[in-house]
């Protein structure tokens, strides 16, 4: 079977492809992939290194306001769909799967126009443009979250496909918090905004440091690896010293080992991240970045709270003491935290992969 994958620009577009493709693969290993990404993306560097054939167009978004970039952003979506022609005439694939981010548009668009079978995948609880653009003429469509599946004629909540391999995880899973400096006896709140950190979440755990001292839980709080050592400053600067119960890394990068042995997450609401700890049944304090495309973390986040799986911090209501005052409650209320875990598993789908490998080949 042939397949093209094409999404990008973010991580939130690759990685469910990859956790797709990578499963795919263990059950049929003669799967021939073909991704199309962007010339400028992140998916350029990681899905080569993942072993996996890879093509690019050129693509930009269109600009909000009246623009002559505008004028530039059709030129490149109309040439992408040329050059995405000559790649899947060449490729000949079964089907056509997007993850999202520009890219995908051209991509899925050309498939279309060809009479290929095309599938999409929507990571957010709000539909992003590009997806709401193919939808129109798509086979099938795959949701993380139902909250979704109101923008769609037809859809099927399949989960979201890196849940799976986080879920993998918990099997045999002997992490040792030693290496971090903590116990692992010890109830263990994770708090971390993203890979490159998130600066006011940054400063409110900084605040809040000297009353996370010496609780009978610990904190794990991950800077980002380029605020680091800005972190380490002001610490040094406010004479702030972490006690033994807390321990202050740049970046988590075994988090598929670290994640089911956590017993309470904080952090923002990507679609990514709130797949893997509902999969995982995590209780969590969701501080949604305000700074994305229709403000769609703050919807990803107000989907959990709804449920009950979470709590939520909006970035201007976030300082040290609304940080320490809802971790503190939770992490000294069992009954609380064990029920939005509850929760929070009911949400999520531990076979996402699976269930969208099935989808796409129903559309075929």
């Amino acid at each position: 079977m042939k397949v093209v994958f094409s999404g990008g620009g973010t991580g939130g577009h690759i990685y469910p492809a990859l956790a797709t493709i990578s499963e795919w693969k263990k059950q049929d290993p003669d799967l021939d992939v073909l991704y199309i990404g962007g010339e400028r993306g992140l998916e350029k560097d990681i899905v080569p290194a993942a072993g996996i054939k890879f093509e690019h167009v050129a693509v930009q978004g269109f600009v909000r306001s009246a623009s002559i970039e505008n004028f530039k952003t059709v030129y490149l979506f109309l040439t992408a769909v040329k050059k995405a022609k000559t790649f899947l005439k060449k490729f000949q694939p079964d089907v056509v799967v997007g993850t999202g981010g520009y890219v995908s548009g051209p991509v899925l668009y050309a498939a279309q126009t060809m009479g290929i079978p095309t599938v999409i995948h929507e990571q957010n609880s709000v539909v992003g443009v590009t997806n709401k653009f193919l939808a129109r003429k798509v086979t099938k469509v795959g949701v993380a979250f139902p909250a979704a599946m109101k923008d769609f004629k037809e859809a099927t909540v399949v989960g979201n496909p890196r849940a799976q391999q986080v879920v993998a995880g918990e099997q045999d899973n002997h992490f040792d918090f030693a290496t971090l400096g903590l116990k692992n006896d010890v109830p263990t709140v994770m708090i971390f905004g993203g890979s490159q950190g998130a600066p006011k979440l940054n400063q409110a755990v900084i605040s809040a440091l000297h009353q996370f001292n010496n609780q009978p839980y610990q904190i794990l709080f991950a800077t980002g690896q380029k605020r680091y050592e800005d972190v380490q400053t002001k610490l040094r600067e406010n004479g702030i010293i972490p006690a033994g119960n807390v321990a202050i890394v740049p970046y988590i990068a075994n988090m598929q080992e670290l994640m089911p042995r956590v017993d309470l997450v904080i952090g923002r609401a990507g679609a990514t991240s709130m797949a893997e700890q509902t999969a995982l049944g995590k209780p969590m304090v969701l501080i949604p970045s305000p700074y994305v495309t229709n403000d769609h973390q703050t919807k990803n986040a107000k989907s959990m709270v709804d449920a009950g799986a979470a709590e939520m911090i909006t970035e201007d209501s976030l300082s040290g003491t609304t940080l320490f005052g809802t971790v503190d409650n939770l992490m000294k209320n069992d009954d609380a935290r064990n029920n939005m875990a509850k929760n929070s598993a009911k949400l999520g789908v531990r076979d996402a992969a699976d269930e969208f490998i099935e989808l796409i080949k129903e559309s075929m």
